[in-house]
């Protein structure tokens, strides 16, 4: 028995025939493309099929193949369509699928440990973008839209497809783009293979944790029975042990009190106003913290694809795809944290109002260790029929269920993510000082007279438990049909229509155990910490890539300590009645629980047409979808109560016992998506574009999330909350795509290409100041007014632990130390952020693209750039609320490679510029300021030597050039973070049976 084929003519098998005499010679599909694509796209699988085996088609594996076929998918789809194949079976690109992507022109990434982790297209984010494996829509990770890519290997990925416009036969959700990842058919391959793969990697950054890590992975396809069965089987196990060094800022915050100062003791280059004061903002850094996390990730992929033929026109498809990634963490940190006003004693502002140094009194500074296992699991089951129901009507029928889990509370000790924090509150004063280097500098200067603290001065604050988990479950029905027209002589060559549905759960659970441990070093137990529980560190080779790191910090020591035994003497010393100690979260931890369901019901017809238009052979492809959504949310948290003052730092929520409240809310929305592509074949060589349609995202699940939350340790300058809105309506772009592209040779090609996408309903967080009846403030009432009269009366500095200890000594504690709320309190201002859809806005942008195999030479080079722009930016001298595009920025990218006597070598460079991460700092002010990164550029090398025709051995070197990453605020002097990885080698074999 013969492989079925999908039945379709088309007259474009002519212009196919050309390519291929041109020397765009392909392997078999399963370097590309899925049995039955659901798109509409003319694919490499089916060009050849539209061949019917008329002429030799030749197998070309490695470097060049890969871009062949690639090339030639470019070529033959309809709108902009980008692809990444397999070079061979087993053999990808890239190790990380995130990475292989960036490749792609107009495609950016963000990186998670130092790897690719989720995409940025033509500036649009990952929550813009949607993910498909084999045209089935893919949970995202947790309680989010985005997908994760590190979690999936790339061994049994033989193609990557991108496609940047609309398709109104795919699922909605990629505004920016739908990238599908086609995995193994065993029927799409020419003949049985069995691949195995082993490799060493060694993270230069390690230092607790195996120098050298293995790898393994397996593929094997093969089909039996007169190739009526069929069976693909991979399996993969990764793991790699490595350290990230940081120094990260909280957030920063904006128009602090300045107190007034002497002249010489401050400097403020702002002008002054009419009125005498400074025109323009201030900006104070909340804290400055250093540290370090060893880590240890493992992922297990497994994929299993069965099929199966009972007759030429009949294909059934059952597969399983599964992925295991656990993550677990050990870190320690050192840093300060600051209030402001009253403490502090001398700054220099520079010309935007930024602190680049500042004295400040008060507070305190900690000894951090953290701890958590986090554990991803995704799964997915798939039926699918593909029916040749006769030569010209082909029925597709798709089903499939799949999850996607993660909790950051995996640890079996504990089963929560854990954080003590040791330190002390007796300084004299905190310098923060950025006017040199890189990285900003903290030191203190302690009452010890040093800028040392001793191991026996070391206090307990506090510890916390926490967990998260979330858990998205997408059920999606498809079904579709595809009439060829050999009946009547018009341009027609197919109509596709088909119906679906898609029920998508989603869940996310929050737990704390709040703060536990001696809060706030009152009352003090510095004696239940041993000297000898502390062992003191060099900062040698800490933040070392960074001017300024390394042994020229200005607090160059810092201390680790035993993690259990903290814990332990903690539980054993701190237990005394309602601040009993106990490891983990204890019952009636759950803070809120946030659920939500979209089931999406939709209906698409398409149809394809070829003709000649002036002599030139044209193809069009247009089409619409119709969509209608609905929302439920389900909120469940905690009733607020009061805010107690239970430290000098620290500001803790009570809740009413073990009461929650539940929230139902529901919203709707329909949508109406047309789409329209043109082809023009102007030359043999030279082909011309155009596409316009609508594609939509989704709002953000926190933003349709119904309820409030408030924050569970509100400092003052930090009483923010949030509120969501299930009536939000999805994003919408208009999008006008035009490209040329110039196909001169094999595997070589120019292109460029304009895009404009005219997005509505966009997302603006509008931050508002409420009162909430009940919650009192301590803050500035009455009792502290008067402690700071009392302190400034003894000629005290009125620093937030002086005005604690006042009111406690003034006996304003209760029973144990902490201070509750009056009734004469005002009540607490909230920053609470809620979304709406607001006005339109508009991106455009550029992608150019080269590519050239320098004919038998071995030699080749590829190049990509993309330039974005639009009335999307971040307005960073303004305080008002803003809803800027996150992720916008140019980007670019170049390939060099050789490929000949055995020898596969490949160099590599990915660039992206400065971007916006997001809006609002975890320790910033209301004004939600923007966290950005810098631009980053990173060098990858992969060497390949056949020894035999079966054995390869191979080299692989990634981020040779050691590039760091950098994020700052509203300008760059204000520092977010700094993080180092370091280079990762891996030397493997791959061989085949």
């Amino acid at each position: 028995m013969n492989k079925p084929m999908m039945f379709s003519k088309s007259p474009v098998a002519a212009a196919v025939s050309v390519v291929l005499s041109a020397g765009l010679v392909f392997s078999t599909y399963a370097q590309e493309q899925t049995a039955e694509p659901t798109d509409g796209t003319q694919t490499e699988q089916q060009l050849q099929e539209r061949e019917e085996n008329a002429m030799e088609v030749i197998s070309v594996q490695g470097i060049r193949g890969s871009l062949s076929r690639s090339t030639a998918f470019k070529r033959q789809s309809s709108g902009v369509v980008d692809g990444i194949s397999a070079e061979e079976m087993g053999k990808f690109p890239d190790t990380n699928l995130a990475e292989s992507l960036q490749r792609i022109t107009g495609v950016s990434i963000s990186r998670n440990d130092g790897e690719g982790s989720q995409i940025t297209v033509r500036g649009f984010g990952p929550e813009f973008n949607l993910v498909t494996l084999n045209g089935r829509q893919m949970p995202s990770t947790g309680y989010t839209r985005s997908y994760n890519m590190e979690a999936l290997s790339s061994e049994n990925v033989t193609a990557l497809e991108v496609y940047k416009t609309s398709r109104a036969a795919m699922p909605s959700g990629g505004l920016g783009a739908t990238v599908n990842i086609v995995t193994t058919r065993p029927f799409q391959q020419s003949e049985g293979q069995f691949v195995v793969m082993g490799k060493a990697m060694h993270d230069s950054s390690v230092d607790t944790g195996d120098s050298v890590t293995p790898e393994l992975a397996a593929i094997y396809s093969d089909t039996f029975a007169d190739d009526m069965f069929g069976v693909a089987l991979s399996l993969s196990q990764q793991r790699r042990d490595f350290q990230q060094q940081y120094a990260n800022i909280q957030g920063w915050h904006a128009n602090v009190d300045l107190p007034d100062l002497e002249e010489g003791e401050f400097t403020d280059p702002r002008a002054i106003g009419e009125d005498g004061e400074r025109i323009g903002n201030n900006f104070f850094p909340k804290d400055m913290n250093y540290g370090f996390t060893d880590v240890q990730n493992e992922r297990t992929n497994g994929q299993l694809t069965l099929q199966f033929a009972p007759t030429d026109t009949m294909t059934f498809t059952a597969d399983y795809t599964g992925s295991r990634r656990t993550s677990g963490r050990v870190g320690y940190g050192w840093g300060i944290w600051n209030e402001f006003g009253g403490n502090i004693n001398s700054y220099i502002l520079d010309e935007n109002g930024t602190a680049v140094y500042a004295d400040i009194a008060g507070n305190d500074s900690s000894f951090t260790a953290n701890w958590d296992t986090t554990e991803t699991e995704a799964d997915s089951i798939g039926l699918n029929l593909s029916w040749d129901l006769t030569p010209d009507l082909h029925l597709w029928v798709d089903l499939h269920d799949s999850s996607n889990k993660i909790d950051n509370g995996a640890d079996k000790g504990i089963n929560s993510t854990g954080q003590i924090i040791l330190g002390s509150d007796q300084l004299q004063t905190k310098i923060y000082d950025y006017r040199n280097g890189e990285i900003p500098q903290a030191s203190i200067l302690w009452n010890n007279g040093t800028n040392e603290l001793a191991p026996g001065e070391i206090d307990s604050n506090f510890s916390q438990f926490l967990r998260n988990p979330g858990e998205t479950n997408i059920k999606q029905y498809q079904v579709q049909a595809t009439w060829y027209n050999s009946a009547w002589r018009i341009p027609l060559v197919s109509i596709k229509g088909g119906l679906s549905r898609t029920d998508q759960d989603m869940e996310g659970l929050s737990y704390w155990s709040g703060l536990v441990g001696g809060e706030g070093f009152n009352p003090s137990y510095t004696h239940i910490f041993p000297d000898g529980m502390f062992d003191y560190h060099t900062t040698e080779g800490f933040l070392d890539e960074f001017a300024g790191g390394g042994t020229d910090l200005a607090q160059n020591y810092y201390y680790t300590y035993d993690i259990e035994e903290a814990l332990a003497r903690q539980a054993n010393f701190i237990t005394d009645g309602e601040n009993g100690f106990v490891v983990g979260l204890p019952p009636g931890s759950l803070d809120g629980q946030t659920g939500l369901n979209e089931t999406t019901d939709a209906v698409f017809i398409q149809s394809e047409w070829e003709f000649d238009l002036a002599g030139f052979f044209t193809q069009v492809n247009f089409g619409v979808r119709y969509e209608q959504t609905d929302v439920t949310s389900m909120v469940r948290q905690r009733v607020e109560q009061q805010v107690n003052w239970t430290s000098a730092s620290e500001w803790i929520m009570q809740y009413e016992g073990d009461g929650q409240s539940l929230l139902n809310q529901t919203g709707e929305h329909d949508v109406f998506l047309p789409m329209l592509d043109v082809k023009v074949d102007l030359t043999e060589d030279l082909v011309g574009r155009f596409s316009t349609g609508k594609t939509i995202a989704r709002a953000p699940l926190g933003n349709l999330a119904g309820g409030r939350s408030l924050s569970g340790s509100p400092k003052p300058g930090a009483r923010s909350g949030s509120s969501g809105n299930p009536n939000l309506l999805p994003f919408e772009s208009m999008n006008v795509d035009l490209s040329l592209e110039y196909y001169y040779g094999e595997g070589s090609y120019a292109s460029v290409g304009y895009f404009s996408k005219k997005v509505d309903n966009f997302i603006q967080n509008t931050i508002t100041e409420t009162t909430i009846e009940g919650l009192r403030d301590i803050y500035q009432g009455p009792r502290y007014q008067q402690a700071i009269a009392d302190v400034e009366a003894r000629g005290e500095q009125a620093t937030s632990t002086a005005i604690f200890e006042q009111m406690l000594a003034n006996g304003h504690g209760n029973e144990n130390g902490a201070i509750e709320p009056n009734s004469d309190d005002p009540l607490i201002v909230w920053d609470i952020s809620q979304p709406s859809n607001s006005d339109e806005k508009t991106v455009d942008g550029f992608e150019i693209a080269a590519q050239h195999l320098f004919g038998e030479s071995g030699f080749g080079v590829a190049a990509n750039a993309t330039v974005v722009d639009g009335d999307v930016s971040f307005d960073t001298d303004s305080l008002e609320q803003q809803s800027p595009l996150v992720g916008l920025s140019d980007s670019a990218n170049l390939q060099l490679f050789y490929e000949k006597h055995g020898w596969s070598v490949r160099a590599s460079y990915a660039w992206r510029d400065s971007y916006l991460i997001g809006v609002g700092q975890s320790q910033g002010t209301s004004d939600a300021p923007p966290q950005y990164a810098r631009s980053f550029g990173q060098w990858d090398l992969s060497v390949n030597y056949d020894v035999t025709e079966k054995l390869t051995v191979f080299f692989e070197g990634i981020n040779l050039n050691n590039e760091t990453e950098e994020g700052y605020g509203r300008y760059e002097e204000q520092f977010l973070f700094a993080r180092q990885y370091g280079p990762r080698y891996a030397l493997g074999a791959r061989y085949t049976f």
